[in-house]
């Protein structure tokens, strides 16, 4: 029969089609991960992997065994998960996904409240886009994401919302909407407005906005990989984009080449919240980390959904 360690090697491989990336991404080395990867297609007496100079190919019948090997490690991760959940909440693993646009304004308050309140908890934060959380969540890689909602994804999620925060505008300090409030949303209309490159949730909101009044949605040729480089291309002058609120002050205190928008009411913006797998053992405990976390983040500029 196949180990467990075999299965983890080959799915990895299937994910990351490289070798070493996927030697990497589970904490082994490079001749290990092919040495497991052999072993199990000897075990089952199959290829599973084209080898080639240049890349990793999976055969059809190793797409199919690797869907098999990712519910075989998900329903191991959930035993195992079970098990700890029962023995002592709050103390363990617990790998906590986060999307970018999140990350860097809100872990502060999320590690200052695991410090305080959890010591025994061992948490690992893995910052990555949507698509890659929901994938990985769905695995077992990890237990409980902290994103924008409604989660989406192909695989069901138990959603925990957080709170709600608008979305600003952020243009050159110069431009003729700079520093005006209660501005309508029809403004975006003759606006170049700069987007983050595809992958992104906030991205596709940005998009929805802009196809709801009517505005073009191409989103012109410029991209940038994070709302840092984004500001920084409103700073230069090459048009304007949407920030959320909570992201405002920390981008927008680099330089003095910006300036805010505010929408009039309703204001457009995003609902950010956990999502966990459905029936996890976890998760009472869960619910009880995010009540904390609603306490935690008050401070910021969003509105609290009890």
């Amino acid at each position: 029969m196949p180990t467990v360690s075999q299965l983890r090697a080959f799915t990895a491989v299937a994910e990351h089609r490289h070798f070493r990336d996927a030697a990497a991404a589970i904490g082994t080395s490079q001749p290990a991960l092919s040495g497991a990867v052999a072993a199990l297609e000897e075990v089952l007496g199959a290829q599973l992997v084209e080898r080639t100079t240049r890349r990793v190919i999976i055969t059809p019948l190793g797409e199919r065994v690797a869907d098999h090997a990712r519910r075989v490690l998900a329903s191991l991760h959930a035993l195992t998960e079970e098990v700890e959940a029962a023995r002592r909440p709050f103390t363990g693993p617990l790998h906590l996904g986060v999307i970018p646009t999140v990350a860097p304004y809100l872990l502060p308050a999320v590690l200052r409240l695991v410090r305080a309140s959890y010591p025994d908890l061992e948490l690992h934060v893995h910052e990555e886009r949507t698509p890659s959380l929901l994938e990985g969540l769905a695995a077992g890689r990890l237990d409980v994401l902290l994103l924008a909602l409604p989660a989406g994804g192909s695989a069901p999620t138990r959603d925990i919302p957080l709170f709600d925060e608008d979305f600003v505008l952020v243009t050159p300090p110069e431009h003729e909407l700079a520093g005006r409030t209660d501005v309508p949303r029809d403004a975006l209309l003759d606006l170049d407005v700069l987007l983050l490159e595809e992958g992104h949730c906030l991205r596709d909101q940005a998009l929805d906005l802009c196809r709801e009044i009517g505005a073009d949605v191409s989103g012109g040729s410029t991209r940038a990989a994070g709302l840092s480089t984004l500001v920084q291309l409103v700073a230069g002058g090459l048009g304007v984009t949407l920030l959320p609120a909570t992201a405002l002050e920390v981008e927008t205190g680099r330089t003095d080449r910006l300036a805010a928008v505010t929408f009039a009411a309703p204001a457009p913006g995003r609902r950010i919240g956990l999502a966990t797998r459905p029936g996890s053992a976890r998760s009472a405990e869960y619910d009880r980390f995010a009540a904390s976390l609603r306490e935690a983040l008050r401070e910021l500029p969003v509105r609290i959904v009890e």
